[in-house]
C-alpha cells in the first residue's frame, strides 16, 4: 500500500528539515578555530529527531512535540531498527536540552561533534531505507 500524497508531501517537509540540520552540522565541523562545538551536536539530534518524526509520519503514527530520541523510537513498531544505543540517543538528546543552556555541563569537544554527525549519518542511513521511496524524491 502506499502512502498518500499528503503524507508523502510532510514526510518531505521533515526529510528538508533534517537535511538542513545536517548540512548545518557538517559544515559547522570544518570550522578550525572557534568551532561552536554544542551548535553541530544540537544539528546533529535535530537531523536524527526530524528522520524519526518523518518515519512515524510515513507510518501514520502520532507522536507528541518532544526531543527525546528514545522515546520517539520506542513509538517504532518492531523491526524497524536505528543504530543508536540507548546511551547514545540520551547522550544526542541532551545536545537538543540540556547542552543549550550554559552551566549544565562541561564543554562539548571535537571529538564529541565528529561521533555527534557520524551518529546522524548512521541514524539517516537506516530511517531512509525504511521511508517511502517517492518521499525520498
Amino acid at each position: 500500500m502506499s502512502a498518500s500524497a499528503d503524507v508523502i508531501a510532510l514526510v518531505r517537509q521533515w526529510i528538508a528539515k533534517a537535511e538542513e540540520d545536517l548540512r548545518t552540522a557538517e559544515h559547522t565541523l570544518t570550522l578550525k578555530r572557534r568551532c561552536p562545538f554544542a551548535t553541530v551536536c544540537f544539528h546533529a539530534q535535530q537531523c536524527i529527531e526530524k528522520y524519526l518524526k518523518a518515519l512515524l509520519a510515513s507510518l501514520s503514527i502520532d507522536f507528541p512535540k518532544m526531543h527525546d530520541l528514545a522515546e520517539l523510537v520506542a513509538l517504532l513498531p518492531s523491526g524497524y531498527t536505528i543504530p543508536l544505543a540507548t546511551a547514545q540517543m540520551e547522550r544526542l538528546t541532551d545536545y537538543a536540552t540540556v547542552s543549550r543552556y550554559p552551566g549544565e555541563r562541561e564543554p562539548l569537544t571535537r571529538a564529541d561533534a565528529k561521533e555527534a554527525v557520524a551518529l546522524a549519518r548512521a541514524a539517516r542511513r537506516a530511517v531512509r531505507s525504511y521511508l517511502p521511496k517517492d518521499a525520498l524524491t
